[in-house]
Protein backbone atom coordinates (compact mmCIF):
# COMPACT_ATOMS: atom_id res chain seq x y z
CA UNK A 1 0.00 0.00 0.00
CA UNK A 2 2.91 2.36 0.61
CA UNK A 3 3.95 2.11 -3.03
CA UNK A 4 0.37 2.22 -4.29
CA UNK A 5 -0.28 5.39 -2.28
CA UNK A 6 3.09 6.97 -3.01
CA UNK A 7 2.96 6.56 -6.78
CA UNK A 8 -0.15 8.63 -7.49
CA UNK A 9 0.78 11.12 -4.77
CA UNK A 10 4.10 11.78 -6.46
CA UNK A 11 2.60 11.74 -9.95
CA UNK A 12 -0.31 14.09 -9.18
CA UNK A 13 1.46 16.20 -6.50
CA UNK A 14 -1.15 15.60 -3.79
CA UNK A 15 1.36 16.54 -1.09
CA UNK A 16 4.25 19.00 -0.91
CA UNK A 17 7.68 18.09 -2.18
CA UNK A 18 9.92 16.95 0.68
CA UNK A 19 13.15 18.12 -0.94
CA UNK A 20 16.43 16.45 -1.83
CA UNK A 21 17.58 15.97 1.77
CA UNK A 22 14.60 13.70 2.43
CA UNK A 23 15.59 11.59 -0.57
CA UNK A 24 19.22 11.41 0.54
CA UNK A 25 18.18 10.48 4.10
CA UNK A 26 15.76 7.86 2.77
CA UNK A 27 18.37 6.25 0.54
CA UNK A 28 21.00 6.29 3.32
CA UNK A 29 18.68 4.58 5.80
CA UNK A 30 17.53 2.10 3.13
CA UNK A 31 21.16 1.14 2.42
CA UNK A 32 21.83 0.71 6.14
CA UNK A 33 18.67 -1.40 6.43
CA UNK A 34 19.86 -3.69 3.64
CA UNK A 35 23.27 -3.98 5.34
CA UNK A 36 21.53 -4.87 8.62
CA UNK A 37 19.53 -7.67 7.04
CA UNK A 38 22.65 -9.06 5.37
CA UNK A 39 24.44 -8.99 8.73
CA UNK A 40 21.49 -10.71 10.44
CA UNK A 41 21.28 -13.41 7.77
CA UNK A 42 25.01 -14.02 7.94
CA UNK A 43 24.91 -14.25 11.74
CA UNK A 44 21.89 -16.56 11.90
CA UNK A 45 21.78 -19.68 9.75
CA UNK A 46 18.21 -20.22 10.99
CA UNK A 47 17.04 -16.84 9.64
CA UNK A 48 13.58 -17.14 8.12
CA UNK A 49 10.84 -14.80 6.93
CA UNK A 50 8.39 -16.64 9.17
CA UNK A 51 8.78 -17.88 12.70
CA UNK A 52 9.44 -21.59 12.74
CA UNK A 53 11.46 -23.79 15.01
CA UNK A 54 13.88 -25.85 12.95
CA UNK A 55 14.51 -28.75 15.33
CA UNK A 56 15.54 -30.97 12.40
CA UNK A 57 18.50 -28.60 11.84
CA UNK A 58 19.40 -28.27 15.52
CA UNK A 59 17.84 -24.82 15.89
CA UNK A 60 19.48 -22.82 18.66
CA UNK A 61 19.30 -19.24 19.85
CA UNK A 62 21.68 -16.89 18.04
CA UNK A 63 23.14 -14.10 20.15
CA UNK A 64 25.92 -12.82 17.90
CA UNK A 65 25.98 -10.07 15.28
CA UNK A 66 22.97 -7.75 15.42
CA UNK A 67 21.26 -10.19 17.80
CA UNK A 68 23.48 -8.76 20.55
CA UNK A 69 21.55 -5.49 20.19
CA UNK A 70 17.98 -6.50 19.28
CA UNK A 71 16.12 -9.78 19.26
CA UNK A 72 14.44 -9.23 15.88
CA UNK A 73 16.89 -7.43 13.53
CA UNK A 74 15.02 -8.62 10.42
CA UNK A 75 11.96 -6.72 11.54
CA UNK A 76 14.11 -3.74 12.52
CA UNK A 77 15.36 -3.63 8.94
CA UNK A 78 11.90 -4.08 7.50
CA UNK A 79 10.45 -1.33 9.69
CA UNK A 80 13.24 1.13 8.90
CA UNK A 81 12.99 0.45 5.17
CA UNK A 82 9.21 0.79 5.26
CA UNK A 83 9.36 4.11 7.13
CA UNK A 84 11.87 5.68 4.73
CA UNK A 85 10.13 4.50 1.57
CA UNK A 86 7.84 7.58 1.59
CA UNK A 87 10.96 9.77 1.66
CA UNK A 88 12.36 7.98 -1.37
CA UNK A 89 8.99 8.22 -3.15
CA UNK A 90 8.65 11.90 -2.12
CA UNK A 91 5.15 11.18 -0.80
CA UNK A 92 3.79 12.42 2.50
CA UNK A 93 0.62 10.36 2.00
CA UNK A 94 2.69 7.18 1.80
CA UNK A 95 3.52 7.60 5.49
CA UNK A 96 -0.05 6.52 6.36
CA UNK A 97 0.21 2.94 5.03
CA UNK A 98 3.89 2.79 6.04
CA UNK A 99 3.01 3.57 9.66
CA UNK A 100 0.17 1.03 9.57
CA UNK A 101 2.55 -1.60 8.20
CA UNK A 102 5.06 -0.93 10.97
CA UNK A 103 2.27 -1.13 13.58
CA UNK A 104 1.31 -4.58 12.25
CA UNK A 105 4.99 -5.55 12.26
CA UNK A 106 5.30 -4.55 15.93
CA UNK A 107 2.28 -6.72 16.74
CA UNK A 108 3.69 -9.60 14.73
CA UNK A 109 7.02 -9.26 16.53
CA UNK A 110 5.30 -9.49 19.91
CA UNK A 111 3.39 -12.60 18.87
CA UNK A 112 6.44 -14.29 17.38
CA UNK A 113 8.50 -13.41 20.44
CA UNK A 114 5.92 -15.21 22.59
CA UNK A 115 6.09 -18.26 20.31
CA UNK A 116 9.88 -18.35 20.50
CA UNK A 117 9.81 -18.03 24.31
CA UNK A 118 7.47 -21.04 24.46
CA UNK A 119 9.03 -23.27 21.80
CA UNK A 120 12.75 -22.48 21.39
CA UNK A 121 15.03 -23.73 24.13
CA UNK A 122 17.10 -20.90 25.60
CA UNK A 123 15.07 -18.08 24.06
CA UNK A 124 13.61 -16.93 27.38
CA UNK A 125 17.14 -16.47 28.78
CA UNK A 126 18.19 -14.72 25.57
CA UNK A 127 15.19 -12.36 25.88
CA UNK A 128 16.30 -11.53 29.43
CA UNK A 129 19.81 -10.63 28.27
CA UNK A 130 18.76 -8.79 25.07
CA UNK A 131 15.94 -6.60 26.32
CA UNK A 132 15.01 -4.83 23.08
CA UNK A 133 12.97 -6.41 20.30
CA UNK A 134 13.39 -3.87 17.51
CA UNK A 135 15.15 -0.67 18.53
CA UNK A 136 17.92 -0.48 21.16
CA UNK A 137 16.97 1.66 24.17
CA UNK A 138 13.41 2.10 22.80
CA UNK A 139 11.67 -1.28 22.47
Amino acid sequence: MTWITGGPDTRFHWSEDMGPLALILGIAVAVLAVALIAWAMRSNTFFSAVVRIQKDRGHTVVSTGPYRLVRRPGYTRFSAFTLVTPLILNSRWAFVPAAATVAVTVLRTALEDRTLRNELDGYADFAQSVKYRLVPIVW
